[in-house]
Parts: structure tokens; sequence; C-alpha cells
């Protein structure tokens, strides 16, 4: 998720999710399927586990589970609300990405997999219409999930929502026909791939930041771009970017980073924020501007794996 101007995130706009949203109608032979019957049926006795088990269409969603160890966690107490991708959903998957599956299987992925699954739970039990005024969910991952409307669809990042409020003795669950991707790419790969943070990617190498910041976090970052950077004294740069000035560099980096997961919207409701350094930055946001320290925050809500990325046009300095 990008959003530009601040403002525009800052002011969450209403998304409807009722469960009138999804009616059979409006469904069609979707909202008819094996899985749909049989989890209607469900009488709110079976834990999320035993309901998806039950259906008959969610075998390599529990195989999955299971793999990654997360069953029992699943059959505890809650609640729950969990986005479950059918079975189709996944051959979807495996003939878009060849192999994924397999891959995903081998112990060497198991953070890769139990990443992918925990995105598809939200802690907590969220109707269909508990959801009515907001826009994103925050997965049991730490990532958000988009929510949005259109036309009477309801999709959850790139997935339609094809069954709703099938309610389970821990939680409810709701059908999508896609397997939900989190961002893979850590903040450091992130901002590599963004091409406007090449500055503050040698400054962070510079100061030993580097391998910290691409670690488990998780961290937020007000990322000044090659711009800010720019707007800099002429040397300065080039000034801290030696050795010697390697621990000056870092408290000045440091500043810029908070060791927690803060998007835009929780931002708002603070005045400041402790930082990396132990320093706080004070954030002052209203409907016309944003600012964290003396630096405009030009875009906001870039996530990484690791954290998220709000973007300034000036570099603080302590």
């Amino acid at each position: 998720m990008y959003t530009t101007p601040i403002a525009l995130s800052l002011v969450l706009a209403s998304a409807p999710f009722a469960a009138d949203a999804l009616s059979s109608d409006q469904c069609g032979s979707q909202c008819g399927s094996k899985a749909k019957a049989t989890l209607a049926a469900n009488e709110v006795g079976k834990d999320i586990v035993e309901t998806a088990v039950a259906a008959g269409e969610f075998n390599t969603l529990a195989r999955l589970l299971t793999k990654a160890e997360l069953v029992e966690a699943l059959q505890g107490e809650g609640p729950f609300t969990v986005f479950a991708p059918k079975d189709s959903a996944f051959a979807k998957l495996a003939k878009e990405n060849e192999g994924i599956l397999e891959t995903l299987l081998k112990e060497e992925n198991a953070g890769m997999l139990t990443n992918i699954l925990t995105y598809h739970v939200v802690p907590g039990k969220v109707m269909a219409k508990d959801v009515v005024e907001l826009t994103t969910a925050t997965s049991l991952l730490g990532q958000r999930l988009d929510v949005t409307v259109t036309e009477g669809t309801v999709m959850i990042d790139g997935a339609k929502v094809i069954a709703t409020d099938i309610e389970c003795s821990n939680g409810v669950i709701h059908v999508v026909d896609s397997v939900l991707l989190p961002e893979s790419k850590n903040l450091v790969e992130v901002a590599a791939g963004a091409k406007q943070f090449n500055t503050l990617l040698a400054a962070a190498r510079a100061a030993g930041l580097g391998e910290a910041l691409t670690g488990e976090g998780p961290f937020t970052i007000f990322a000044p771009n090659d711009e800010a950077f720019a707007k800099l004294p002429k040397g300065t740069v080039q000034e801290l970017l030696k050795p010697e000035n390697k621990e000056r560099l870092a408290s000045i980096l440091k500043l810029h980073v908070v060791p927690a997961r803060v998007y835009a919207d929780q931002a708002a409701k603070l005045t400041e924020a402790e930082t990396l350094g132990g320093l706080k930055v004070k954030i002052d946001i209203n409907e016309k501007h944003a600012m964290v320290g003396a630096a405009n925050i030009i875009a906001t809500d870039i996530e990484a794996s690791n954290g998220v990325v709000h973007v300034i046009d000036t570099v603080l300095l302590p």
C-alpha cells in the first residue's frame, strides 16, 4: 500500500462489508459451492480448523497449517477471523507460480509459510457487518490487509470474498478465491526497489545499520528521499559518509527509525514518537499538513516484511 498525499490515508473512508454484500444473487454459482453449503450448516460447535476440514474444500490449507504447526493455535480460544482460501485458490497460485507449494513445504522455508498463513488471520471475531467503517484490517502477521468494496464485490487485497460469516466456536471464517500473499521484502529491499533512497541506503551501510534494518523488527522508517539529502549544505553527505563520522551518522539515521510498526492513521493519534536512538521526534498531523520534526511526510504506509516506510522531504537532525 502506497498512499500520497498523507491526508488521504488519514481520513479513512468507510467501506461497506455487510453480509448482504455477498448475497446469493450477487455471488451466483460461487456461493452455491460445496464449501458454502457445508460451512453454512455449521452450528458453531466446531472450531475453525474442524469447520474447514469438514467442508472438504480446504485440504491444502489444512495441510499447510499442519506443516507450519499452526493447527493447535487456531484451535485455541481465540477468537480469530480467517480469510480461508479454497483448494481451487491454491491451485490457481500453483499455476501462476510453478513449484511454490513444494517450496513452501521445505523445512528451510518454514518462516515464509508461517508468514503467509498468519497473513490470512485477523485477531478477534470480525463479522462482515463489523468492518463497515474499515478500509484495512491488521493480520496476525502484523501487516495490514486492504478491504475494498466495488459494486457489491468485497475484496481482501486482491482476493474476492465468496462466502461470509461462517461462525465457529472460536471465531469466524470468510472464504476467499485467492491466496493472500504478504510483502516478503524487508525494509532495505523495499527501499532499494523504490529507486529514490540511494543516499539513505548508502548512509545506512556506512553507519553499520543496514544489517539491523533487515532484521526481524518491526521498524517504522521516516525515510528521506534522495532529494531530501540533496537539500543539505554542500559537502554534508560526503562528510558524514567518512569512517571517522560513523557514530554521528548513526545517531542521525536512528532519529528516523521508530522500533515499532506505526501506520499513518496510528501516527495521526500521536504527538511524538521515541526513536531507535532514544530521542523523540514531534509528530504534527492534521487535514492539511503532516510533519515529523521539520520534515513533511509526502507518502505513507509502504509495507515491508519487517516494518513500514513513510517518505519525508527533509533529513531529520538531532
